[in-house]
């Protein structure tokens, strides 16, 4: 099933359940009135969203609507945490041997990964705000995972039951913010604004064959201002699979039901498929000629995330957004 939020209702919308063609909606409200409060008894939940999607798809749910993607606000307009995993390791290699270093030996065996900005989220086709384009902005085509109440210490094994949903996000990055941030040795702040999510959430069942050993194995697909940006494939070269990931959050505490587990940029060995993020475009540019040929992101630029499965029809909707300056207050 698919899951959605509409800019209705408070700071945490209303919760709807969407067709599999992203075309049509019904309000949940009568099974719980957000998506957060539905994870929170998702063994009672979850059922009784899967009854009324199968009502929706077979043309039997009643107040079913025309879906809007600018109705929506993100799946979670807000959560109780954000983690960002950086998985795929041909990024991370290709980024430190630009500025000539090696990846640490314990990359392999111990995934990397920050608290995220998690108060909110930016809705599908809501704007990127930033008030100086000299922040160097950028964009980061992910994938993300929302869990249910996870305990503490759970095992990869374990953790894979707790896997509810699936999502993309733009995570956001000012990239010429993050050297004198991360020099203090106290992590990202400034330079990590609001994300945003896809316009629905689905279950893993809803993936079929591409969700297999806890990784997502389709290409995510950039395009900027129309024009092809990258389309790596998910399933390839992720070092730490979601499993692992929430494994890893979750070692020395609990996680909260809505938690969403980012995957970090999508990036392939083979560099053909293109980037998922400009810092990725640039350092592939650097390491063929010395120095980047493609600036960050600029006021009016449009940014769109999509995954589509085999056949071409768009799995959570697409993430539609431009670039704005933010007034100053």
């Amino acid at each position: 099933m698919k899951l959605g939020s509409l800019k209705e209702g408070g700071r945490d919308g209303t919760l709807v359940v969407v067709s599999r063609d992203l075309a049509q909606a019904v309000r949940a409200t009568g099974i719980a009135p957000t998506l957060q409060r539905a994870l929170e008894d998702w063994s009672n939940a979850a059922p009784r969203l899967a009854a009324l999607s199968e009502a929706l798809d077979a043309g039997s749910a009643d107040g079913a609507f025309a879906l809007e993607m600018q109705a929506l606000a993100a799946p979670l307009p807000r959560a109780y945490e954000f983690v960002d995993g950086s998985a795929y390791l041909p990024h991370v290699a290709r980024v430190r041997r630009a500025r000539g270093a090696e990846v640490p030996e314990s990359f392999y065996t111990d995934p990397l990964m920050y608290q995220a900005t998690s108060a909110g989220f930016n809705g599908p086709r809501d704007p990127v705000r930033v008030v100086d384009e000299a922040y160097g902005i950028d964009l980061e085509a992910e994938i993300v995972v929302v869990s249910d109440d996870v305990a503490m210490a759970v095992t990869a094994e374990q953790s894979a039951a707790h896997i509810q949903l699936v999502g993309l996000v733009n995570d956001v990055s000012l990239r010429n913010l993050i050297p004198d941030e991360l020099a203090k040795g106290f992590g990202f702040l400034q330079s990590k604004p609001r994300s945003t999510l896809s316009p629905v959430f689905v279950t893993p069942d809803e993936l079929g064959d591409a969700w297999r050993g806890n990784k997502l194995h389709l290409p995510l697909v950039t395009h900027v201002n129309g024009e092809w940006f990258g389309a790596p494939e998910a399933g390839v070269d992720m070092q730490f699979d979601f499993a692992q990931l929430l494994a890893h959050a979750a070692r020395t505490r609990p996680l909260s039901a809505g938690t969403i587990v980012g995957s970090g940029t999508i990036a392939n060995e083979d560099t053909s498929l293109g980037a998922s993020c400009f810092a990725e475009k640039r350092t592939v540019e650097t390491l063929a000629t010395g120095k980047p040929q493609t600036p960050f992101l600029s006021f009016g630029d449009l940014v769109r995330i999509e995954m589509l499965d085999g056949e071409g029809r768009s799995i959570f909707g697409a993430i539609e957004q431009r670039i704005e300056r933010q007034p100053l207050p």
